[in-house]
């Protein structure tokens, strides 16, 4: 399903000869055709662990793909079906803080552009700047700040792709958000919604960064996420945002942060979140 097969016309560049190889490798590999795309992230990968007549592809074996080496991203891709719906899910995502570009790290999302894919479920794990937000809750982005100082944009636009600026002004889909609020109150799930910050890492923020980021209205704070969403809404596919509370942020609580807290904490709330995008998935399917 090329995106210049969709009628785009302007001669393609190099990033997108790269993206549309490695989608028509991935569709050679099944049968199933997902308008839906999944990125799990940190300790957060089991989810797909459970999708019917899937299909596992190691980053490794995907032309052009980036691998990812952050510890708790077993660094699949699997194409499968959740309730019947067809669903393509990365079990694990690149960062800029392992040494990625931000073309690389958007990467994924081009390939899903030439896949035919609609829309992305977009997972995190994040600190909480909120109080509210505490270790442990999900929360479901309404928007953005980039502090992360770069755009998988910058530079000459491929028209193949989407528009040279893109409209970011409900980048985070509003229908989806309302249909995922109303899944967490039927299923008795605390969601939040809130306003996700993104900077580069690999260190956790200081105090002071994290009264800054309070300050300018940041509510979560991550290392991930936001290059992905600008190249989807530059493709035009509708995004759902949805990030895991782990941690408090630095200065939040008076103790030191820890990566293993992190997964330790996407693990005990591991079967909320997946009952949560099962029962997501086929409002966004719906709603396509």
């Amino acid at each position: 399903m090329s995106l210049l097969s969709k009628g785009k016309t302007a001669k393609p560049g190099e990033e997108f000869i790269r993206a549309e190889a490695a989608a028509r490798f991935l569709l050679k590999q099944t049968k199933l055709r997902p308008k839906i795309a999944v990125v799990l992230g940190s300790g957060l990968g089991a989810f797909a662990d459970e999708f019917a007549s899937a299909v596992r592809i190691p980053y490794a074996k995907i032309p052009n793909f980036p691998r990812s080496t952050a510890i708790g991203h077993a660094g699949q891709l699997v194409i499968g079906k959740v309730d019947g719906i067809e669903v393509a899910a990365m079990q694990g995502r690149v960062h800029l803080y392992e040494g990625y570009s931000v073309k690389d790290v958007a990467f994924p999302i081009r390939v899903f552009a030439g896949m035919g894919v609609k829309a992305v479920i977009l997972t995190n794990a994040a600190g909480g700047i909120k109080k509210e937000f505490t270790q442990g809750r999900l929360v479901v982005l309404s928007d953005h700040i980039n502090l992360q100082g770069v755009n998988p944009l910058s530079g000459p636009n491929d028209e193949n792709f989407g528009a040279r600026f893109p409209d970011m002004s409900r980048a985070y889909d509003k229908r989806f958000r309302e249909l995922t609020l109303a899944e967490g109150r039927r299923l008795g799930i605390a969601l939040g919604e809130g306003v996700y910050a993104a900077l580069a890492g690999p260190s956790y923020e200081t105090p002071a960064e994290i009264r800054y980021l309070k300050t300018i209205g940041a509510d979560l704070v991550g290392m991930s996420t936001v290059p992905e969403v600008i190249a989807a809404r530059h493709s035009g596919i509708r995004v759902l945002g949805i990030s895991c509370v782990t941690n408090a942020a630095a200065g939040i609580l008076d103790q030191p942060l820890d990566h293993n807290e992190v997964l330790q904490t996407a693990e005990r709330v591991k079967g909320q979140f997946i009952a949560l995008l099962r029962a997501v998935i086929p409002d966004v399917a719906s709603a396509l």
